[in-house]
């Protein structure tokens, strides 16, 4: 019987954190996903071999179990591959005899869905021969990060999220925030025997933004005015973030004023109802490049100032 190396398999050293481990584990889990290689059995075995691997090392206890194994392979390779004629009373800690009367899937914490590696070498030379129902076991969940600009956060709408390598389409609701979780059932790791799969959790990063600046659901922003128009007042096109807006300047406008537009910042992602407001700062632009005829204009209005 061949030994199956599971650290092997997640492709990381014997000595990898838990954090190498699950990060090794996840970016294989969705290369080989099922969902991804349709009618590949190939990938669909590998995808068990990561499984079962991951099931093993990302447990503490299973991971000590097995490293202890591996390190007394040798000597169970020189009985000829037959673990009923080895020695198990000595695999146990500190030479001690070491004694287990019931089966692999128990010892590993009942999970079942093991490969005949396990249940060969565990179950019978254990005393557990035959190999028991397996157990329905629930799909894990696999985690993601998905940065989405100010625009996408507003508006929603289909998004493309690459998870690992894999891309996938979803739809985007309006009003996502900073730090949401959004969680699509069934999309992570498949389930085991019938039960259902895990979920996938996207974590939504937003983009930082040019113009605007966004806090809570209230946007902000910098707007030009034209030193004509914050004299004599009117109106100006403005660009918020569902598209282009009308504004009023009133008459002796100052650089610096804030103008609030009502209900246009950013929408409630629960509440449609309650959108954020858009917090506009006018800054009045200076007339570069004046022509003779402008600077004497200029000049007068100042003198009549001066009277």
């Amino acid at each position: 019987m061949e030994f199956k190396d599971y650290y092997k398999i997640l492709g990381v050293e014997k000595g990898a954190t838990e954090a190498e481990l699950k990060k090794a584990y996840r970016k294989l889990a969705v290369k080989y996903h099922p969902d991804k290689n349709p009618g590949d059995k190939a990938a669909e075995e590998k995808f068990k071999e990561i499984n079962e691997a991951y099931e093993v090392l990302g447990d503490p206890e299973k991971r000590k179990k097995y490293d202890r194994l591996g390190e007394n392979w040798k000597n169970y390779e020189q009985h000829g591959g037959r673990a009923q004629d080895y020695d198990w009373g000595q695999w146990g800690s500190g030479g001690q005899t070491y004694s287990y009367q019931g089966n692999a899937e128990d010892m590993f914490g009942g999970e079942g869905g093991f490969s005949d590696f396990f249940e060969q070498l565990f179950g019978r030379s254990f005393g557990g021969g035959s190999k028991r129902q397996q157990r329905a076991t629930r799909g894990q969940d696999i985690a993601a990060n998905m940065e989405v600009s100010l625009e996408d956060a507003y508006a929603g709408g289909p998004k493309q999220v690459n998870v690992n390598g894999s891309r996938l389409n979803i739809k985007l609701k309006p009003g996502l925030y900073e730090g949401q979780v959004i969680r699509l059932k069934g999309k992570g790791v498949p389930g085991r025997n019938g039960a259902e799969n895990g979920d996938l959790l996207i974590t939504i990063h937003l983009a930082p933004h040019p113009q605007f600046e966004l806090k809570g659901q209230d946007v902000y922003a910098d707007v030009p005015v034209d030193l004509y128009t914050a004299v004599l007042g009117g109106k100006i096109a403005v660009q918020g973030l569902g598209g282009p807006l009308n504004m009023n300047i009133p008459a002796g406008t100052d650089s610096g004023r804030i103008f609030r537009l009502k209900g246009m910042g950013m929408p409630s992602f629960n509440n449609a109802s309650q959108p954020g407001d858009l917090y506009l700062t006018a800054m009045i632009h200076i007339p570069q490049h004046l022509s003779e005829q402008e600077k004497e204009l200029f000049t007068q209005l100042a003198n009549l100032q001066k009277k």
